[in-house]
Order: C-alpha cells, then sequence, then structure tokens
C-alpha cells in the first residue's frame, strides 16, 4: 500500500481537475439511474397504448390515492405511495391515463425525458472523462520528468552497472502501467461503484427477495479477483524485464549498427531480437491469459444468476406473485445493466497490482542516491589559481580490484601533463577522478589544497573542459552542439571558437551552415569534423582545465593534424591533462607520467623518459619501429 499512496501523491496537485472529474461522475450516475427509472413508466404507457391493459387498469378515479391502487400494479401497492406518484407525475405528466389519447400524450412526454436523461448523462460522462484525462496524463509527465531528472543525477557508476534497455523501459512502459492504477483508483473505483449502488437500490426498491438472489455471486467473484491479481502482480514484474531485454537489444543494434553489418552479423542480431521478442510475447500471453481470466468467470457467474432470476421471476411474473410484467422487465434491465460496471471493477485489482509493480520499479530509481553528490556545506570555487595535485590516492571500482594503487604528483597551473601507458593501466579512470566521475578509495585529488570532495559538483565540473576518444554530439543543429550548455553566447563567440578548433571551414559548406542537423551522435559527420565540434565546444567553454582523453586516435592523418593543430590553440593558458597513445602528439607536454598496472613507474620530460630504459622508451620504440 506504500507504493499505491506514493503514486497517488503525484495527483496532489491537480485536485481541482480531479474534483470535478469527481462531481461529474456524481452527476453521470444519478442521471444514469434516472433513465433506468424512466423505463418503467415507459413500459407502462406502451402497455397502455397497445390497449393490452386490463378495464381494470382503465378504470381509474381522480383521487390519486386511489389512482396508484387501480392504474399502478398490485405489487407497487406495498411501496412507498407518495415516491411512486411522483415517478408517475413526473415521467407521464399524470397518474390518470385513462384514455389512449392521453397514453399517446404520456408517451411522447416520457421519450422526450429519456433524450433529456441520456444527453445529460453523455455530457457528464464527457467532461468526466475530459478531467481525469488531464489529470492521468499530467501525472504520467511528472513521473517521467522527475524520473528523467534523476537519473541524470545519478552517478556514472549506475550507468555502468544498467542496460540502456531497463531505464527506457522504466520510463516508458513502466509509467504507462503506472497510469492505469490512477485511471482505477479514481474512475473505475469510485464511477462503477456509485453506478452499482444506484442500481441496486432500484432494484432493491422493485423487489428486495430477487435482488438478493442476484447477489450472491459477489462473495465467489471477489475471491477469484484477489487470486488473480495476486498471480497478475508477478507476471507483471518479469514482463517489464523481458521489454527492458528487448528494449536492449534494439538500443545495442541501432547504436552499433556499423559494426554489425561489418561483421555481417545482421542475421545473428536479428534472431537475438526474434528471441526477446518471443521471450516477451509469452509473458505477455501469460498476463494476457490470468488479466482476462476474471472478467468471463464473473460474467458467466453474474449470466447464471440473471437466468436463473429471468427463470424463478418469470413464472412469479405469470402467476401476479412478485412484480407486474412492465416492473419485471424494468428489473432485468436494471440488474443487467450492472454486468459491465461489475466486469470492470473485476480487472481493477489486476490494473492496481501491475501499477503497483511498475511503481515499485520506478521508485527503486527514485530512491538511489548518487554515490557522487555535495557535501552538506560544498564549497563554491569559481576559479583555478595554483594546483593540482593527486595525493596517496587508490582507486578499485568493486571494492577488490585496485585500479589505481597509491598514486602521487602535482601539476601547477598552466603547465601539460601527458599520460600514457598500456590499455587497462587506470589512464582513463585517473582523469575520471579530478571533475569527480568517481571518488577515489583512498586518498584525494587536491584543487588549490581543497580535496574536490569539499567543492561544489557544479562549481568544480564549470571549470573543466573534457574532449574523448568517443566524441559525444547531439541530433541537433551544429550551433547548439558548440554552444551546449552555454545558451548565452553570442554567433560570433561560436564561429570564433569554431574557427579555433578548425571547424568553420567545413561548417559553411555544410547546406544549413552552423544551423544544419548533424543527426543522432553526428551521423552526418566524419570523424574528424565531430571530434572538432567537441573541441570547439571546449573552446567556447573557456576552462582553465582541460582534459584530453585519446582525442586523436581513431582520427585519419589529414584529420589528425587538423585535429591536433585546434587542440594546441585550445591548450594555450590551460591547464592540461592530455592521455594519448600516439607519442608524437605528447612530445612538448612539460610533464609525462607512466602508468603500469595502477602505478606510476615512471616519470619526467620526453627527452628525460627517452634517455634511460624503461616502459615509455619501450612504448616509443614500438610506435616508430626503432
Amino acid at each position: 500500500m506504500k507504493i499505491f499512496f506514493r503514486i497517488l501523491s503525484y495527483v496532489k496537485p491537480y485536485w481541482p481537475r480531479l474534483a470535478g472529474s469527481m462531481l461529474c461522475i456524481v452527476f453521470f450516475t444519478f442521471f444514469n439511474g434516472a433513465s433506468l427509472i424512466s423505463i418503467i413508466p415507459f413500459l407502462n404507457a406502451i402497455f397502455q397504448v397497445s390497449g393490452e391493459k386490463t378495464a381494470e387498469t382503465k378504470v381509474v378515479n381522480s383521487d390519486p390515492g386511489q389512482l396508484l391502487t387501480s392504474n399502478i400494479p398490485e405489487s407497487f401497492r406495498e411501496k412507498p405511495a407518495e415516491l411512486k406518484e411522483r415517478v408517475y407525475r413526473l415521467f407521464l405528466g399524470s397518474t390518470e391515463l385513462t384514455t389512449k389519447k392521453q397514453s399517446e400524450q404520456a408517451l411522447k412526454r416520457i421519450c422526450f425525458f429519456i433524450i433529456i436523461l441520456i444527453m445529460l448523462k453523455s455530457v457528464f460522462s464527457y467532461f468526466q472523462a475530459y478531467l481525469m484525462a488531464h489529470v492521468e496524463q499530467s501525472v504520467m509527465r511528472d513521473i517521467r520528468n522527475d524520473l528523467y531528472a534523476h537519473i541524470n543525477k545519478l552517478s556514472l557508476s549506475y550507468f555502468q552497472r544498467t542496460r540502456t534497455g531497463q531505464i527506457i523501459s522504466r520510463i516508458t512502459n513502466d509509467v504507462n502501467l503506472v497510469n492505469g492504477g490512477v485511471s482505477a483508483s479514481f474512475v473505475t473505483l469510485i464511477k462503477n461503484p456509485l453506478t452499482i449502488i444506484t442500481s441496486l437500490s432500484i432494484a432493491l426498491y422493485l423487489s428486495w427477495r430477487l435482488t438478493l438472489v442476484a447477489i450472491v455471486v459477489a462473495p465467489f467473484s471477489m475471491a477469484l479477483i484477489g487470486w488473480i491479481g495476486l498471480k497478475l502482480r508477478k507476471q507483471s514484474a518479469l514482463s517489464q524485464e523481458r521489454m527492458a531485454d528487448v528494449t536492449s537489444v534494439l538500443q545495442e543494434t541501432v547504436s552499433g549498427i556499423r559494426v554489425v553489418k561489418a561483421f555481417a552479423m545482421e542475421s545473428f542480431e536479428i534472431k537475438k531480437f526474434k528471441n526477446q521478442t518471443q521471450q516477451y510475447f509469452k509473458s505477455l500471453i501469460k498476463i494476457t491469459r490470468t488479466r482476462n481470466l476474471a472478467s468471463p468467470l464473473t460474467e458467466f457467474l453474474g449470466t447464471s444468476v440473471g437466468v436463473g432470476i429471468l427463470w424463478f421471476g418469470g413464472q412469479q411474473v405469470l402467476l401476479g406473485e412478485i412484480l407486474a410484467p412492465e416492473e419485471f422487465v424494468g428489473f432485468l434491465i436494471v440488474i443487467f445493466s450492472m454486468m459491465q460496471p461489475v466486469k470492470e471493477l473485476s480487472s481493477v485489482n489486476n490494473r492496481l497490482q501491475e501499477a503497483v509493480a511498475a511503481g515499485e520499479r520506478i521508485f527503486n530509481i527514485l530512491d538511489l542516491e548518487p554515490s557522487i553528490k555535495n557535501v552538506a556545506s560544498p564549497l563554491p570555487v569559481a576559479a583555478f589559481n595554483d594546483y593540482i595535485e593527486f595525493k596517496n590516492l587508490s582507486f578499485s571500482y568493486n571494492g577488490r580490484d585496485t585500479v589505481l594503487n597509491q598514486v602521487n604528483f602535482k601539476v601547477k597551473k598552466g603547465e601539460v601533463l601527458a599520460i600514457v601507458g598500456p590499455s587497462g593501466a587506470g589512464k582513463s579512470t585517473l582523469v575520471d577522478l579530478i571533475p569527480r566521475f568517481y571518488d577515489p578509495s583512498e586518498g584525494s585529488v587536491l584543487l588549490d589544497g581543497i580535496d574536490v570532495r569539499m567543492i561544489d559538483l557544479s562549481c568544480l565540473r564549470k571549470i573543466m573542459g573534457i574532449v574523448t576518444q568517443e566524441t559525444i554530439l547531439f541530433n541537433d543543429t551544429v550551433r547548439n552542439n558548440i554552444a551546449y550548455g552555454l545558451a548565452d553566447k553570442s554567433m560570433e563567440e561560436i564561429i570564433r571558437a569554431a574557427e579555433i578548433a578548425n571547424a568553420h571551414g567545413f561548417i559553411n559548406q555544410m547546406p544549413d551552415g552552423y544551423d544544419t542537423n548533424i543527426g543522432e551522435r553526428g551521423v552526418k559527420l566524419s570523424g574528424g569534423q565531430r571530434q572538432r565540434l567537441a573541441i570547439a565546444r571546449a573552446v567556447l567553454k573557456n576552462p582553465p582545465i582541460l582534459i584530453l582523453d585519446e582525442a586523436t586516435s581513431s582520427l585519419d592523418t589529414e584529420s589528425e593534424v587538423l585535429v591536433q593543430q585546434a587542440i594546441e590553440r585550445l591548450m594555450k593558458n590551460r591547464t592540461s591533462f592530455v592521455i594519448a597513445h600516439r607519442l608524437s602528439t605528447i612530445l612538448n607536454a612539460d610533464a609525462i607520467v607512466v602508468l603500469e598496472n595502477g602505478k606510476i613507474v615512471q616519470r619526467g620530460t620526453h627527452e628525460q623518459l627517452l634517455s634511460r630504459e624503461g616502459l615509455y622508451k619501450k612504448l616509443h620504440n614500438m610506435q616508430f619501429r626503432l
């Protein structure tokens, strides 16, 4: 129930529209009940027009009290005469229907009333649905917004252990299921019970004996619905996991389509996708089988009772012992009008269980605390003045396998530090600790003598620019990609940044220049062009600290030259950390540290490291084949 009430908390801001929707439900129920009540006077008028009334029913005294004993069926005498008289006066205009002409006029009157009642019922049904749809869609929007905002705040470690498809499934499919629970809570659980109560009251008024026979099926239906709901909750959780699997395969295939085609793995990926969709199909079939079991069983039980009433009550009517014919027909219509609301109620528990299961998965994400977050009173550092120091630093992703071990070095403002070493040595991990993508397991990273964990995260990252081998661009214009997060920059500043990054030339050759859309992840650009846009973005940000993670390793020679020129311009008057496999790009670095197995095994300038035996000289000789 805690999850359910937490879902309902999202409805609170929209209580005026919700209240309006509930008020419309009340009016809908009233007019629906009135339309059911109108059936009996309608049938009464029909019987009189057709001349099927006996002579006794046509001989009517002018006294209303006596009219009710003559013109109104025998069973009505046992009911409150005053109420019955008012109903007949309202719908028929008079309790005196002594002639065929009077009956015809009464028939016209009641037909008019029925049209009005149905119209009013439909109007309130429309406004109820419209107002409730506004509430439902608002709740879905707010939950999606909260999920997306929270996911953006989570640390990188979360994304390393969580599949992209699973995240997408939570924001799309699970939120849809939650919406079904909201609808069930405020529409089905209010509208249908009110409708059932109204119809049941009318039925009890007509014949309490037959009504009691009709409701004997209720306990069996409730027990059946409860059992089905428990099964459905478990199956819903499994189904959403299968949907996450499908989404993951789809996302991986689309993002890696170049590799798929390069290795002619289309058939393999198609087979894998079909396997996942088959698993999802099986889970949906189980849910459908379970979900749809309640409705037909409830309907069967209800229909069985209805048929029993039809047989038993029909016999009594023929004998004239319970109801007049028009009353009995009205009673049957009222009883069977409850069938649809009862059927819908039978699915409420199923929808609520699915919503709770989905809500549990959603709130599991919303309740996750980022592993990297600000301390209680973070320092608002706005500038970098002196040095960055790695002090007795060790790091492990899982708490067992050490990636960095007792790293110590200092970089002064304006210096260029190159970090080299074999793959897996911990180079990228080392620079990821500077902007606090991760926190060290031991030791600290100091910025001007302050532990970066004490600095406000937003302030810390604003003074840093990062260019990586995997350039991240968005499905937007060139201009917006360069000015990402810098909406206040002028067009002149954007062009200047592009010129420094050697990007202005190819941008001008594009169809719409800086307003050209570059496609998802910049697919319309070459690798070198994408990298130069990323450098232009860093130039525009103008950060005092720059991190370059193998920014030229995947480029052709021509692109590498252009990008390297852009990088050299970018690094001017900045403190730079450069990770490079190609040692030719770091010959002018102020200092080089060589990592191996998470430890610094060498440090010095290019000339110093080449002058002595060690890993750096070995890597240099391998690259230049000396």
